[in-house]
């Protein structure tokens, strides 16, 4: 029964996707909903993309195998993104009138930077999108008792996500992830309500996770953990700021001012309620330790899932799996599109240049193509990290590794520094990337003193400086 449930909302989600179809008629509708978008579904499709598996699945999960201090990517990094892109980047955005963030990279410096920007951009999405359809498939593996294998869910999950992704584009997510934040947030404080009833409160749970050390945040006052917890904190604090995801929700608004503060809110929307996951994993220690204990050491993602159809009744595992399939599907369809578009017109758009100029009707074509073999791509190195046992959590931190090394010193810089030059942008690539592989290759294990990724921004901050200076903008 309850299976038969989630498959009923699975099919409203899909209709309201497809309804959302009718209101695109050209490429700007489809990649940007026409920027026509109010303040509350700007916010709300904010917080329903970055409120993903990762929060309610994977971010409980880390908080129980570690400590607070564990989280310092995300909520914390995450939150800090949003509101970072709210007050310093969504108003200079939203005044280019740009279709997609990597044409910021092509105007300010050039064809070739925007490529390789592109690229790295489309590149991060792999773990972010394949962590979603591996929680899908988590959900399916869990609600069929196991008859459905958690590969077979991953594939029915990219099915039904690219269904309604493909034909509606922005505005199926804008009317999908607004329908989908009302049940996420409902669902999960009702869950709540009722877990906060068999803890005797809140107040236990808070207090036997002190006890235990949970709530330990500040790294050992030594050199290599401090630069280690920067590094958590930036690589998805500053990394996830030149991502297509961001600008493009910012993007739909009506006006900059819906831009900034939709982004701002939504991010502290997020931040908040990702406390809510937190306490309903951990209750199940005083709910049933020996469930806590057995999946902590199985697999402490399907904990909160387990506790749920163990200990609730019917109609609140409803709402639960419910608010899940929410939170997953409206990262799922945003992050399955961001990459997509940011494909089709940055890199392979320019491919057709030297014939007749592409046409609107072509690029929304050509868009929807690259959709459905970026979902393919998608699926198949979910498949591939579900046989490596990587986490929905480590899935989700490594995919901004390389936009921090790439993207976001040339953003950045473009913004809000003049002199920033075309080969300032180069050296930046090129010294980040390079410092960031060649640290990843001879440290496999991160023992090195810095963590890669932080290495190879240090390295690109240096190169856009030396860059511009040897070789300034030229002025017009």
């Amino acid at each position: 029964m309850l299976l038969g449930f989630v498959i009923l909302y699975l099919v409203v989600s899909i209709g309201i996707g497809m309804y959302a179809a009718t209101r695109v008629h050209n490429a700007r509708d489809y990649i940007s909903a026409g920027r026509s978008l109010p303040l509350y579904i700007v916010m709300a499709m904010v917080f329903a993309t970055w409120f993903g598996a990762e929060t309610v699945l994977g971010i409980p999960a880390t908080f129980l195998e570690e400590d607070l201090g564990g989280l310092i990517s995300d909520p914390f990094g995450a939150s800090l993104c949003l509101v970072l892109f709210g007050l310093f980047f969504a108003r200079k955005l939203y005044r280019m009138n740009l279709l997609t963030i990597a044409d910021f990279y092509r105007a300010r410096y050039d064809r070739r930077v925007e490529v390789i920007t592109g690229i790295a951009i489309v590149l991060s999405y792999l773990g972010w999108v394949s962590a979603q359809i591996t929680a899908l498939g988590l959900v399916f593996n869990v609600l069929s008792d196991g008859q459905i294998t958690q590969a077979q869910g991953i594939l029915i999950g990219a099915a039904v996500v690219l269904m309604y992704t493909l034909y509606g584009g922005m505005w199926s997510v804008a009317l999908t992830t607004f329908f989908q934040m009302i049940v996420i947030v409902l669902g999960l404080v009702y869950i709540a309500w009722l877990v906060s009833g068999l803890t005797g409160g809140v107040a236990p749970v808070i207090e036997h996770a002190a006890a235990s050390g949970k709530f330990r945040f500040w790294p050992e006052l030594n050199a290599v953990a401090m630069v280690a917890f920067i590094s958590g904190l930036l690589t998805m604090g500053f990394g996830s700021i030149p991502q297509q995801d961001v600008f493009q929700r910012a993007n739909t608004s009506k006006n900059e001012n819906i831009a900034v503060w939709g982004t701002v809110l939504g991010g502290v929307a997020y931040f908040l309620f990702a406390a809510v996951p937190l306490f309903l994993a951990y209750s199940a220690n005083l709910i049933d330790p020996a469930l806590a204990t057995r999946w902590l050491a199985e697999d402490s993602q399907k904990l909160l899932p387990e506790l749920v159809k163990n200990h609730l009744p019917l109609f609140a595992q409803v709402i639960f799996y419910g608010a899940l399939l929410s939170v997953i599907m409206s990262t799922a369809s945003g992050t399955l599109l961001a990459p997509s578009v940011t494909l089709s017109e940055n890199v392979l758009k320019g491919f057709f240049t030297h014939r007749k100029h592409l046409t609107d009707r072509k690029l929304l074509l050509m868009t929807r193509w690259v959709v459905g073999v970026f979902a393919v791509l998608v699926t198949l190195y979910a498949l591939w990290a579900l046989g490596e046992e990587t986490g929905i959590h480590e899935m989700v931190e490594n995919a901004y590794k390389v936009t921090l090394v790439v993207a976001f010193v040339p953003l950045v810089a473009g913004l809000y520094w003049s002199r920033a030059s075309t080969t300032g942008a180069y050296l930046a690539i090129g010294l980040g990337l390079l410092t960031w592989i060649g640290l990843e290759i001879t440290f496999p294990e991160g023992e090195g003193f810095m963590p890669p990724q932080f290495a190879g921004f240090l390295m690109a901050c240096c190169g856009m400086i030396a860059g511009s200076y040897t070789a300034p903008r030229p002025q017009s």
